[in-house]
């Protein structure tokens, strides 16, 4: 062996300079960081709430002042059944104008849905006469009624009461 020894030394590095912590990229980084968490901590607006139902006034009507609710000119559908006065108006595409049962719409619909028959020979001509007293029904037709009477109460609103002309209320 010889003597010639091996130096495994590396040759000196130059010294490095530590990376400024204000370099450009860190600087939009940060910036990046600061308004990441300025919208996710940054207090948000009250939630609005609904605006609320119009009030129910429970009224008493008169044939010829059920009338106008028959869903035109923006009003809204009333239909009497038993002489309660129902707002059907959610359900205006069947009982507002063009819809099945648009003849019961401001009017009482008592005996036609007691008979199953939406033509307009089932509604009470005289609006200034007495109301319907239902006479010539049988029990099939009472049965009927009572089914839509029931339906009527679990679906919409009562709103008021529908009484004769002489009956009404005095203006």
């Amino acid at each position: 062996m010889s003597d010639k020894s091996f130096s495994t030394e590396l040759p000196a590095s130059p010294p490095t300079q530590a990376a400024s912590v204000a370099s450009p990229v860190n600087l939009i980084l940060f910036s990046l960081l600061i308004l990441l968490a300025y919208y996710r901590l940054r207090a948000s607006p009250p939630p609005s709430l609904p605006k609320a139902p119009e009030p129910i006034v429970f009224r008493t009507f008169t044939p010829p002042t059920l009338k106008p609710y028959n869903g035109e000119n923006n009003m809204p559908v009333y239909l009497a059944v038993r002489g309660k006065v129902f707002d059907v108006t959610s359900g205006k595409n069947f009982y507002g104008p063009g819809g099945p049962y648009e003849n019961f719409a401001g009017r009482d619909a008592t005996r036609g849905l007691a008979c199953g028959s939406f033509d307009e020979e089932m509604l009470t001509k005289d609006l200034n006469g007495p109301l319907d007293d239902l006479k010539g029904l049988g029990s099939t037709e009472m049965e009927a009624l009572q089914g839509w009477e029931e339906r009527f109460n679990d679906k919409y609103f009562v709103v008021g009461s529908l009484v004769p002309v002489n009956e009404g209320p005095k203006e």
